[in-house]
C-alpha cells in the first residue's frame, strides 16, 4: 500500500506536467484553463476615442492656416496677410512683364495709346474704353502665361490636349487684341481723320 501511493502521485504529476506544458514553471495544482473570450470582447472592451470638440478643431485649423500664411474664409483678415496678398499679385505682374515678350509689346502699345489720347484730348468715356481695352489684353496675356505654366508643369512631352490648351489661351489673347484695335479705331478714328485730311490738303 505504501508503494502504490508514491507511484500514483508520480503518475498524476507526470500527467499534470503534460497537460500544463503551455504554462511552464507553474505547478500542476495551480494551473487554470485559460478562459474562452468572445471575438467581440476586445472591441467591446476598448474605449471609444474622444473626438475633439468644434472649438479645439477650429483653433487647430486656424493655427495651421496662420502657419501657412493665409486666412480661413471665416477668419478676420489680418493686415499682414492682406498686404502679403498685394505682394504676391505684384510679383505675378512683374513675372508676366519680365518673361513674356508679348506683354512687353502690349505695354509699349498701351503707352503709345495713352500718349495719343493726351495729345488728342479725348473724352472721359473714351479714356475709360481705352483703359478697358488695355487691361483686357494684359489680363488675357497673364491667363495665357498661367495656362502655359500649368501645361508645362503637367507634362514635358507632346500631347494633343496640351497643344489645344496653349492654342486656346493664345487665341483668347488674339481675340482681346483684335477687340482693342476695334476700340482704338472707334475712339481715335474720328479725331485723327480731320487731321489726316488737313495734312493732305483737303
Amino acid at each position: 500500500m505504501a508503494n502504490r501511493v508514491p507511484a500514483k502521485a508520480a503518475r498524476e504529476a507526470r500527467n499534470g506536467a503534460v497537460r500544463g506544458s503551455a504554462q511552464p514553471g507553474v505547478p500542476a495544482a495551480r494551473r487554470q484553463p485559460a478562459p474562452r473570450m468572445s471575438p467581440l470582447a476586445p472591441a467591446m472592451a476598448a474605449p471609444e476615442p474622444e473626438l475633439p470638440g468644434p472649438e479645439v478643431a477650429s483653433s487647430v485649423s486656424r493655427a495651421v492656416a496662420a502657419e501657412a500664411g493665409r486666412e480661413l474664409p471665416g477668419a478676420a483678415p489680418g493686415w499682414r496677410a492682406f498686404s502679403r496678398s498685394f505682394v504676391y499679385a505684384w510679383r505675378g505682374l512683374w513675372h508676366a512683364v519680365r518673361t513674356q515678350r508679348n506683354a512687353r509689346v502690349h505695354l509699349t502699345i498701351a503707352a503709345a495709346a495713352i500718349a495719343l489720347g493726351l495729345w488728342l484730348g479725348i473724352a472721359p468715356v473714351e479714356w475709360a474704353m481705352v483703359f478697358v481695352a488695355i487691361t483686357g489684353v494684359f489680363v488675357a496675356e497673364m491667363f495665357n502665361t498661367v495656362a502655359e505654366a500649368c501645361v508645362d508643369l503637367a507634362t514635358q512631352e507632346f500631347h494633343p490636349l496640351a497643344r489645344v490648351a496653349k492654342d486656346v489661351a493664345a487665341g483668347a489673347v488674339l481675340a482681346n487684341a483684335i477687340l482693342s484695335v476695334v476700340i482704338g479705331l472707334f475712339i481715335f478714328g474720328p479725331h485723327l481723320w480731320p487731321l489726316l485730311l488737313r495734312l493732305l490738303g483737303r
